[in-house]
């Protein structure tokens, strides 16, 4: 029988299981709507005055709205509930060491405008000022917004969670960075801050619908300047008592291999990451750190159009990079057992292409035939895995359970 530590724990009071219930209600209409109180009592196997009195309370909290009426061959028509993301909204941001990402989304993480970007800065204090004026002119543009909750943001490297201050985030060249009081200063909104890989991995768990199966433990690796990687285990995101768990980026395929940008050589990332895949291709040593300029006029998009060009230097370079993938997912997989794993980066573009040698890799290494058989999902990078990641980190806490002793 596990102990039950007090520390992270809330006391249970008399309003607890009221709160649990109101939670469990959000989650209901968030994955069903529109849906109305009838069918919530059946869902969740209670009188309907017991739902009536929970959706109540959320429409004065103005988390739920009554919208259209439904249609019954007898008796009072049902009136059907909607979260109410109605002129509220989200800022996500994705900073990497290339560029940062800008979008403005609903509560649901529906974008509500298009992608802004813009050339990240390796001076934080640079980035915060210009982040936070381009928050303010995003909102500006949205009149239709009487109230922005908060602003998300993910960074490719390892992020304290208590604090949310960078630790290390060896592409950008940043450690012990503090940007969550510098930002929520320079906008008025509150900040939180997240490493990319978790907060991909906490958006795919909370977009799945209440009606699906929940896929158990999973992974997400976020392949772009480097290499995130996001862990849910038993719903729970792994984080490790030093905020480094999941970090199998830096986990070294061979000790003789490239320099990674830590500092170290060999790390997974030095052989998948956006920038291998093109030092690669252009016969050249991937660079440490934050990148130049100079290397930006070439991206993996542009490769893989070229590969499927036909271009052998090409096919070569992205099947390379495929390879070493599946070689990096073996370990991931052999120390985790997950039930599914998600992709995500530019490199997904190129699932056709690489899948195969990813999978050959990932059998290699495997330490029985069902782990290689491990679900593997590409996330589009026109989906913006890290950015419906950054909106989650502000929007999902609402529909969270409470740790109840």
């Amino acid at each position: 029988m596990p102990r039950i530590p007090p520390a992270p724990y809330q006391v249970a009071t008399r309003g607890t299981s009221r709160e649990i219930n109101s939670r469990i209600v959000l989650n209901l209409v968030r994955a069903h709507q529109p849906i109305s109180r009838a069918d919530l009592a059946r869902k969740m196997g209670v009188r309907r005055s017991a739902i009536t009195l929970i959706v109540n309370d959320l429409l004065k909290r103005r988390a739920v709205f009554e919208g259209a009426t439904g249609q019954t061959v007898r008796g009072r028509k049902p009136t059907f509930l909607y979260i109410d993301s109605r002129r509220r909204a989200v800022i996500a941001a994705d900073i990497r060491a290339s560029d940062t990402f800008l979008m403005l989304s609903d509560l649901l993480g529906k974008p509500l405008t298009g992608v802004v970007t813009f050339q990240t800065s390796p001076d934080p204090k640079q980035l915060v000022k210009t982040l936070a004026a381009r928050i303010k002119a995003l909102i500006a543009e949205c009149p239709g917004i009487d109230a922005c909750e908060g602003i998300g943001v993910v960074v490719p490297g390892m992020v304290e969670h208590s604090t949310m201050k960078i630790l290390h985030a060896p592409t950008l060249g940043w450690r012990n960075v503090s940007l969550r009081e510098p930002l929520a200063a320079a906008t008025g909104l509150p900040v939180q801050v997240e490493n990319s890989g978790r907060a991909c991995a906490l958006a795919q768990l909370w977009a799945l619908r209440g009606d699906a199966p929940l896929p158990g433990d999973l992974v997400f690796v976020s392949v772009s300047d480097g290499v995130g990687v996001g862990v849910i285990i038993h719903g729970e995101v792994l984080r490790g008592r030093h905020n480094i768990a999941g970090e199998f980026g830096h986990v070294p395929l061979s000790l003789d291999g490239p320099r990674c940008a830590c500092g170290a050589n060999g790390c997974w990332e030095a052989y998948v990451s956006n920038r291998a895949t093109l030092a690669r291709y252009f016969g050249r040593a991937a660079t440490a750190g934050p990148e130049r300029a100079s290397q930006r006029h070439f991206t993996v998009e542009d490769l893989i159009v070229r590969a499927r060009a036909g271009d052998a230097k090409a096919i070569a370079a992205v099947e390379t990079t495929g390879r070493y993938l599946g070689l990096g997912l073996a370990s991931v997989i052999n120390a985790l057992d997950p039930s599914r794993v998600y992709i995500g980066g530019e490199i997904t573009s190129a699932w056709d292409l690489i899948e195969g040698s990813v999978r050959s890799a990932l059998s290699e290494r495997a330490l029985t035939s069902a782990a290689a058989r491990t679900e593997i999902r590409p996330v589009a990078a026109s989906e913006y895995p890290r950015l419906q990641g950054a909106a989650a980190l502000v929007a999902a806490p609402a529909f969270a359970a409470s740790i109840v002793a």
